[in-house]
């Protein structure tokens, strides 16, 4: 990709043109004008020599392919930044090696006062066991040390840890030799993340995104909250985010509110929602999420944080006080519980009103006709994580371990909530699954269970502008005149139509049918490079030696 350009300045008129530009308003476009941080015009190459003589800047694709920049709908940022520049066992294949990897970990860094390390999945290992409280003491040589399940809901901690943290044994979810859960899971990470310095706390949001400005992403939403991340680290990336170049990000803070004294809180921390991960419930994996029946592998079913009436008193205070509101939720009970919860709130504002808020409901893993039904309904947006199927879905995977066959082929129905009009967003949850839009939008389109495949087409939307959509934006996400210039340009092989149904596949890539191609996604091609990354017509991430 080659470039002339006239000196930076703030409001540079740039003609991309030479490529791909995957566009709604042109089908067959190969050229864009950014004016203005936004988008100008999109059409023809013979029609960009029209706009050559008057611009700042000509950058030749060369063929490239550029589309909208993505948006994670769901990040942590500075646990995602700590993964990446700390101790990530989401590699190990073993109890040992995982082991191994918090030894060379403690020796690397003598001066931390606690060790803190992320991605152990004992679901994976031969073992299928997690590390005992012996075996971390002496791997991490009597040191403080905090490692949290892939799914960040459950820990593994040392003695010395559990020494720091007053009362941590009468506290709910305490275990003598198990990973920690609930109330002593968020008192034992209160202490580690405690332990981060502001420096180390900015090193890691800015490794994370300039993680995602590589990835051709765009915008993240932040879930925090005060069980999650706490009030310094929220309004501390936030500031960082306006004062540094790099993706957008739009926070979320997962905090209960009742009354517009509790709204005027979370807006004055800068937060665009009382939403996020304000938990309903846990997760399959630390057997917390909230089900109707047991477990198949444990004789209970599972946390319930709130219930219906709590949900609908949230809901209700967020949407007379003009909030967005939101929930986790995996578990088919929870999921109910949030449905309930909203409704009730509709029953008492009218639905109008509460289908006009946009409400989102993370995960949303567990659901069932009734509550795809729900959705829709009540104007859900469902922010989910297709690279969760793709970890954990499939006839062997953790999913089938938790809840057995029949149960877990029931998870993630991406195509039953596009047919029922609920809209997606796409993300990743970072650090639980990495950073990885392609990834993603492979992941929904080739499903592990056939029947709830979509298209890679509605996949890529639900990762572009369904993340805008979910913050209620209806103008960003896609590159269309007036659109913002947020863009990512990428090296990729011939463009196809990919659907689940090959009948739809073969007419989409016929030229009369005037649909945009996309990158061959299917499992084994390459995906996309990034090659650059470009928010409001700034460039943020250029790939070296391109």
């Amino acid at each position: 990709m080659t470039e002339s350009a006239a000196p930076q300045s703030e409001h540079r008129t740039v003609l991309l043109r030479g490529g791909e530009v995957h566009s709604p308003a042109d089908p067959f476009a190969t050229a864009m004008v950014v004016e203005r941080g936004h988008v100008a015009w999109v059409g023809s190459e013979g029609a960009a020599d029209s706009f050559a003589p008057g611009v700042d800047e000509v950058v030749d694709l060369e063929g490239a392919l550029v589309t909208p920049a993505f948006t994670d709908a769901h990040v942590h940022t500075t646990a995602t930044g700590l993964a990446l520049t700390g101790l990530d066992l989401s590699g190990a294949r073993s109890l040992p090696e995982a082991l191994g990897l918090v030894r060379a970990h403690r020796a690397a860094h003598p001066e931390d006062r606690i060790l803190l390390g992320h991605g152990w999945d004992s679901a994976r290992w031969p073992e299928q066991r997690p590390p005992s409280r012996a075996e971390l003491d002496e791997a991490a040589a009597g040191r403080p040390l905090y490692l949290t399940r892939i799914d960040v809901h459950s820990a593994v901690v040392t003695t010395a840890l559990l020494d720091l943290v007053a009362g941590v044994t009468s506290l709910t979810g305490y275990h003598p030799d198990a990973p920690l859960t609930g109330a002593a899971h968020h008192a034992v990470r209160a202490t580690a993340y405690g332990a981060v310095t502001a420096r180390q706390r900015a090193d890691a949001q800015r490794a994370a995104r300039h993680r995602a400005a590589s990835l051709g992403i765009g915008s993240v939403h932040e879930c925090a909250g005060p069980e999650i991340s706490g009030e310094e680290d929220f309004t501390a990336l936030l500031r960082l985010a306006a004062e540094e170049p790099g993706p957008r990000v739009h926070g979320y803070w997962a905090e209960s509110v009742t009354d517009e004294k509790g709204a005027r809180r979370v807006r004055e921390l800068g937060a665009v929602g009382a939403a996020g991960d304000l938990f309903v419930d846990g997760s399959l994996g630390s057997h917390t999420a909230c089900l109707h029946e047991p477990y198949a592998d444990a004789p209970h079913t599972g946390t319930a944080h709130l219930d219906a009436a709590a949900v609908a008193a949230h809901v209700a205070a967020c949407t007379e006080a003009g909030l967005q509101a939101g929930f986790h939720a995996i578990g088919d009970a929870a999921i109910s519980a949030v449905t309930e919860g909203v409704r009730a709130a509709a029953e008492r504002l009218g639905l109008p009103r509460i289908r006009a808020a946009r409400h989102r409901v993370e995960h949303a893993e567990m659901l069932t006709p009734a509550t795809v039904a729900a959705f829709a309904e009540l104007g859900l947006t469902a922010s989910v994580q297709p690279a969760f199927d793709a970890a954990w879905g499939g006839e062997d995977g953790m999913y089938a371990q938790r809840l057995g066959g029949e149960r877990a082929r029931t998870l993630n129905p991406y195509a039953a909530l596009l047919r029922a009009g609920v809209p997606l967003a796409f993300g990743s949850d970072s650090p639980v699954t990495p950073l990885d839009p392609w990834g993603t939008v492979r992941a929904a389109a080739f499903h592990r269970t056939p029947e709830h495949r979509i298209s890679v087409r509605a996949a890529f939307t639900a990762h572009t502008r369904g993340g805008w959509r979910a913050l209620g934006r209806d103008d960003a996400g896609t590159l269309v005149p007036g659109a913002p210039a947020d863009y990512a340009v990428w090296r990729t092989e011939e463009l196809v139509v990919q659907a689940p149904d090959d009948r739809v596949a073969r007419w989409s890539t016929d030229p009369r049918s005037g649909t945009p191609g996309l990158p061959d996604l299917t499992p084994g091609r390459p995906l996309p490079v990034c090659l650059r990354t470009v928010i409001g017509g700034h460039t943020v991430f250029v790939r070296p030696n391109e």
